[in-house]
């Protein structure tokens, strides 16, 4: 790893915290989650962004595969890497975020991320797997963000609930699956290789979750009708 890029993480931390920093400063009656969560959803477009910058072919976005990285992908890597060492230090910091699902996540992200600036390997498939991953977290954090907002469990929520859901579900369970067996196929090394599939273990895991919480609110939806049509 090219010392420019260590330093480029080094600086992307000390930048993420002081984002958050001067967004509390402007919003201090709400909570570390709310504002955190404005962080996360500028690095969510920030990286959705970059990483479309720096498809080679939009005919073939993950190619050429198994190559070393570019200079544009080291970088987009590291932006992304540097955000996700400062998000897990806030889990840690929020009592509300400390759990192992969302430990293990930031750990694998991080662990593979860390490989691929190591080796300046697999840099079209790692900044696809970001793509992928990011497409859909302005979605989560917004309809969390509507709940402190108190559009709790009102149309705009739940609009944004389902948006998060397909989305999701397309990125994850659809264009993730096909990605993972295309870094798999290639000559990776074998940590990559490791990285990739438990990152799409991990959103399975999610998806599952996903699904459950999209058939509680459809329930939950649809007895709230029953008893005010009962009215």
């Amino acid at each position: 790893m090219e010392d420019y890029i260590v330093k480029l993480v080094v600086l992307g931390v000390i930048s993420w915290a002081s984002a958050f920093m001067v967004i509390r400063r402007m919003f201090p009656k709400r909570s570390f989650d709310f504002c955190n969560r404005l962080v996360s959803t500028i690095h969510a477009t920030l990286a959705v962004t970059l990483s479309s910058l720096t498809v080679e072919d939009w005919r073939c976005p993950v190619c050429p595969l198994a190559s070393k990285s570019s200079p544009k992908q080291m970088q987009t890597l590291a932006v992304t890497l540097a955000y996700l060492i400062y998000d897990l230090i806030c889990c840690f910091l929020d009592d509300k975020r400390v759990n192992l699902d969302n430990s293990i996540h930031h750990l694998v992200s991080i662990v593979g991320i860390g490989a691929g600036l190591f080796y300046e390997m697999c840099g079209s498939e790692m900044v696809a797997s970001l793509w992928i991953t990011e497409i859909s977290s302005p979605f989560l954090h917004l309809r969390e963000l509507l709940k402190e907002l108190g559009y709790r469990d009102t149309d705009l929520n739940l609009i944004f609930d389902m948006l998060f859901a397909i989305i999701f579900t397309i990125a994850r369970m659809i264009c993730g699956p096909c990605l993972t067996y295309v870094t798999l196929s290639a000559s990776n090394p074998l940590l990559i290789k490791a990285m990739a599939l438990g990152l799409q273990l991990v959103s399975a895991f999610w998806f599952f979750k996903i699904a459950r919480m999209v058939k509680y609110k459809m329930t939950k939806r649809t007895k709230s009708k029953a008893v005010a049509s009962s009215l």
